[in-house]
């Protein structure tokens, strides 16, 4: 704006294009419901929609006091933002004795509201042409465009969807630049590299979303549907171009709500995310509706299943990579847990069977399944995430914890804990030992090899040959160290021996018990590799 140029309330300017920034400046601050305030620490904020909030500092900029002027020009009835007409209207005193209607919108909507435009000598035929290649350019860029218009009707006082059919004057378009944080970008990518397919739907022009897509690194090469072809498309159809294409312009809430469905249809897990009461069906409709915290409004939030505290999409991908998490974790546990007992219950029950003296006594039984899986166990729940847990494709949605590589894992596990016992308790007996000390070597040959085994079980993706696998985190290495002591206690502390009949263990016994659990560690790891590459 040129230095002579000021736009305060009564003052003039001697630049024409500076009185026609005045006004496309009042407009925009006439025809919006936001409010800009001023904190004791001088930092600006914003009451109401941002977009608005960036007119009214525009307003501030162009010299116009917004409570002055919005005293000077009272407004005397409205017509509220929807999605369906697309724009927002208001009826607004001009200030000379007559009344004004400004409307704001989607700028192809609102220049053929329009026959005319300001000019700098007045008003001009409107340059339709021209202004579509303005629009698009700034699209192109990724900006979000509003177009303002005005229309003058007298000593009318109300308004109505009549009044709104043409006859405006357009006053100009405004760009807003609102680029993708760096944490979007890369929560995009991470979704990508999880198997997650992100589609963007927006009631933005079609270039604008394609460029902000672009902008995302969403898949653009399939195009963008706009509202009006999905309304032309039956079901059918609408399920086949879903598939392909992850961006959706000029949107209506009704638009949402039947492309969660069609992406249903097509056998997907749908989030959604919204924060508008409009958004509401399309939430309720999700297998997970996610609304705003921060600009949702209490029917989106009612609707959905999470509300996002922060607003944030990376927020979103957060929670999938602690989801997927505990999931794995769950999964570890059971796997840890359900072989360790199943070994231990093969000992006893082919004992038994094959009529042998038993390798481990009942209380010894208590003590090994008292200690293990306390110190043990519990440990499993606190595993961070594997390095490779937003790499792997979202499992089907009827997908069981107990699923045939868990049965597969359970029964070697329980096979070989078993058969090592046996092979370690006979060998004891045949070459002499008292019945006391075989089971003590026993007992701690089990409690040696769930330690291991919990080593490998750590990692259900991955091989746990790596240093962060072998160093264990602070809640393994705590839970390891508790084991060994009590161990210790239990083999050698008389009064422990005199409760279970156990003996102390020999240096060369004692090696040989943690070169079976270091030999159960390779040969699962070995499994685990041969496993999959053959899947």
């Amino acid at each position: 704006m040129p230095p002579t140029a000021n736009c305060a309330a009564g003052a003039r300017s001697t630049v024409d294009e500076a009185d026609a920034l005045c006004g496309f400046a009042r407009a925009a601050l006439l025809c919006n419901d936001a409010q800009l305030h001023r904190g004791d620490d001088g930092a600006w904020s914003v009451a109401g929609d941002p977009m608005e909030g960036a007119l009214l500092a525009l307003a501030h900029k162009a010299g116009l006091d917004p409570i002055a002027e919005r005293a000077r020009h009272r407004r005397l009835d409205d017509i509220p933002f929807d999605a369906a007409h697309r724009f927002m209207a208001t009826l607004n005193q001009d200030g000379a004795g007559g009344n004004t209607i400004t409307v704001k919108g989607a700028p192809d909507h609102v220049i053929t509201l329009c026959a005319n435009q300001i000019a700098g000598d007045g008003v001009a035929p409107l340059e339709h042409e021209a202004w579509l290649k303005r629009i698009d350019a700034l699209a192109r860029e990724g900006q979000r465009v509003l177009a303002f218009a005005v229309k003058f009707v007298g000593d009318q006082a109300t308004l109505g969807m009549n009044d709104m059919a043409e006859g405006f004057t357009l006053l100009g378009i405004a760009g807003f630049i609102d680029p993708p944080r760096p944490e979007a970008i890369e929560a995009v990518a991470d979704c990508a590299r999880a198997g997650i397919d992100v589609k963007m739907i927006t009631g933005d022009h079609a270039v604008t979303a394609l460029a902000i897509a672009g902008q995302l690194g969403l898949n653009t090469r399939n195009g963008v549907l706009t509202g009006n072809q999905i309304e032309a498309m039956d079901d059918e159809e609408l399920r086949r171009r879903v598939a392909d294409v992850d961006v959706f312009a000029r949107a209506a809430p009704e638009h949402k709500l039947r492309l969660v469905e069609a992406l249903q249809a097509c056998g997907k897990v749908v989030a959604m995310t919204g924060d508008g009461v409009n958004d509401a069906p399309a939430l309720k409709r999700a297998d997970v509706g996610v609304a705003m915290g921060i600009k949702g409004t209490e029917a989106a939030k009612e609707a959905a299943r999470v509300v996002l505290a922060d607003d944030n999409f990376a927020s979103i991908v957060a929670a999938v990579r602690e989801g997927r998490t505990i999931y794995d974790n769950i999964r570890k546990v059971i796997a840890w847990t359900l072989p360790t007992n199943g070994g231990e219950s093969l000992v006893i029950v082919g004992a038994i069977l094959l009529g042998f003296v038993l390798p481990v006594s009942p209380v010894q039984i208590l003590w090994i399944n008292m200690v293990t899986a306390v110190a043990l166990g519990l440990t499993l729940s606190f595993e961070p995430a594997e390095p490779s847990v937003m790499e792997r494709r979202p499992r089907p949605s009827n997908a069981s914890l107990l699923d045939m590589e868990m049965v597969w894992r359970i029964v070697l596990v329980s096979i070989l804990f078993a058969g090592a016992v046996f092979a370690l308790f006979f060998w004891s007996i045949e070459r002499g030992d008292e019945l006391a000390y075989a089971r003590t070597l026993v007992v701690n040959l089990i409690v040696v090899m769930e330690i291991f085994y919990l080593f490998s079980v750590r990692y259900l993706h991955l091989t746990s040959l790596t240093f962060t696998g072998v160093v264990g985190t602070p809640a393994v290495l705590l839970g390891v160290g508790l084991t060994v002591i009590l161990q210790l206690v239990f083999t050698y502390a008389p009064f422990m021996q005199a409760v279970f009949e156990t003996r102390p263990i020999a240096l060369a016994d004692g090696a040989i018990v943690i070169g079976i659990g270091v030999g159960l560690l390779l040969l699962l790891e070995a499994e685990k590799v041969v496993r999959r590459r053959l899947l």
